[in-house]
């Protein structure tokens, strides 16, 4: 166990590193093949709700998926993490603008506050699919999280709600696609990995 969160200590790190030297231009240049490879998904076209995360810095760029599922009378929903564990909601998101209005938190990511009542996807009717963030993925589907189990913990609840795990796609850039992400029986595996040469 311990040789194995060292193995994904080392491998975060580098990963950090080779996603640390792409300019700002090239984030977006990636960001932009790989929205338009899901907006072609035939998954994605099939899909009424649909979770999505806000991205960081470090990961591909969702505002145009975030749009364009507005733009399709899709039902769209973000995650709200909860400080301090590994619980994960996906709340109801209104429309796209209503991002900017959004608190930020401690690790500078937009998300509902803790007064705001919104549907929480597994209240209701579920998800159809869950686009993934991630530091780094292998061709298997296999992913490497921060390190908190958000989304492992998340689909596990998936998995009880009456409509069964969503499909899951990662969205990533070509640099953080690793040979072997190194993975224990609690590492829930991903149905798919975009990323430029996929």
């Amino acid at each position: 166990m311990a040789a194995l969160r060292a193995a994904k200590q080392a491998l975060r790190k580098e990963i950090k590193k080779r996603v640390a030297t792409l300019g700002d231009q090239e984030k977006l240049r990636q960001s932009h093949i790989v929205t338009q490879k899901l907006l072609k998904h035939p998954k994605y076209e099939s899909s009424r709700r649909i979770a999505v995360f806000l991205s960081m810095n470090d990961e591909v760029r969702t505002e145009e998926i975030i749009e364009d599922i507005f733009r399709r009378g899709k039902e769209c929903f973000i995650p709200k993490y909860l400080t301090n564990s590994s619980h994960m909601d996906m709340l109801r998101l209104a429309e796209a603008k209503d991002i900017q209005s959004l608190p930020l938190t401690s690790w500078n990511i937009r998300q509902p506050g803790d007064k705001e009542e919104r549907e929480e996807a597994l209240t209701t009717g579920g998800l159809d699919l869950i686009l993934m963030p991630g530091l780094g993925f292998d061709k298997g589907g296999n992913r490497l999280g921060r390190g908190k189990g958000f989304y492992d913990t998340y689909l596990e609840r998936c998995m009880r709600h009456p409509k069964g795990k969503p499909y899951t796609i990662g969205l990533a850039f070509k640099e953080q696609i690793c040979k072997e992400v190194p993975v224990d029986d609690n590492d829930i595996h991903i149905d798919e990995v975009l990323y430029e040469d996929a």
